[in-house]
């Protein structure tokens, strides 16, 4: 049977892609605009939006597992309602979903914020993410609601890529001291979220690194793990900037640790290693 990876052609999705490839399984994996560096099963053009077109992608691969890892960050019909049309077409053949959902759902108030904790969020984004919880609650009690936090891999997330533009003095961004998150390694991330389809839990899950880290602090471990100058990076403080969206969002991940064999290293550990 199939393993269906939506927004396959996505950073998350090629990982969860090449994961289960690596494992033996047949993968089928979309894509927006176009496939990207991953030999999959079968690429599939489908727009999430539209569910007809998921409906009928569904019903054609009749997947085992259906991992969702797709979102555009200012489409609302993309993260919600593509989502949610996902949902429905994995329900209708009885296929197991998991869904990736943000720490963006959550408005940072209260800091720390473990698997029970109920959204609260005060972005466009977050509310879309926190929107298709509930509606996949709803549809598929047994799916599995994975929320994440930032994602950095071996020089290739847009976080890393961002701090070597402004290692190069190509950008004049500044990185936040006082914005927190628990970024994740996405290999951690996407074995997880492998490993979470082949079992029977269900319900919310938090898959995120253990280290809370600044924006500053990431991006000086990944200029010092690349041999970037770290001295370079710019920093400042988001409060002073008058930026919307939460500040400090650390996600509590004990319960869901405990389920699993993966480990989640935090950033300080997975960005200790020079890669040459």
């Amino acid at each position: 049977m199939t393993v269906l990876v939506v927004g396959g052609s996505g950073f998350l999705g090629r990982e969860v892609a090449r994961q289960a490839r690596a494992a033996g399984e047949q993968v089928a994996a979309t894509y927006l605009t176009r496939p990207i560096g991953v030999d999959v099963t079968a690429w599939y053009a489908v727009d999430i939006r539209d569910h007809v077109q998921v409906a009928d992608l569904v019903t054609a691969t009749r997947p085992k597992w259906v991992i969702n890892t797709a979102y555009r960050k200012a489409d609302w019909a993309s993260t919600a309602d593509g989502a949610v049309h996902v949902a429905v077409a994995a329900a209708s053949v009885a296929a197991r979903l998991v869904h990736v959902s943000s720490d963006a759902v959550f408005s940072g108030a209260a800091i720390r914020y473990d698997e029970s904790s109920r959204p609260d969020p005060t972005t466009p984004y977050g509310a879309a993410k926190a929107a298709a919880e509930t509606a996949i609650t709803a549809i598929s009690p047994n799916a599995v609601i994975a929320r994440t936090s930032l994602i950095i891999g071996d020089c290739d997330s847009v976080h890393e890529r961002r701090v070597h533009a402004l290692a190069a003095g190509q950008t004049t961004d500044l990185l936040f001291t006082d914005d927190v998150r628990c970024p994740v390694h996405v290999a951690d991330l996407a074995a997880a979220l492998l490993e979470l389809a082949a079992s029977d839990h269900a319900g919310i899950h938090h898959l995120a690194g253990t280290d809370a880290v600044s924006r500053h602090e990431l991006g000086t471990l990944i200029a010092r793990r690349d041999g970037l100058d770290a001295a370079a990076l710019l920093s400042g403080r988001r409060a002073d900037a008058n930026l919307p969206g939460p500040m400090d969002v650390r996600l509590e991940c004990t319960i869901t640790q405990q389920r699993l064999r993966t480990k989640l290293r935090g950033a300080r550990e997975f960005l200790s290693r020079r890669i040459e």
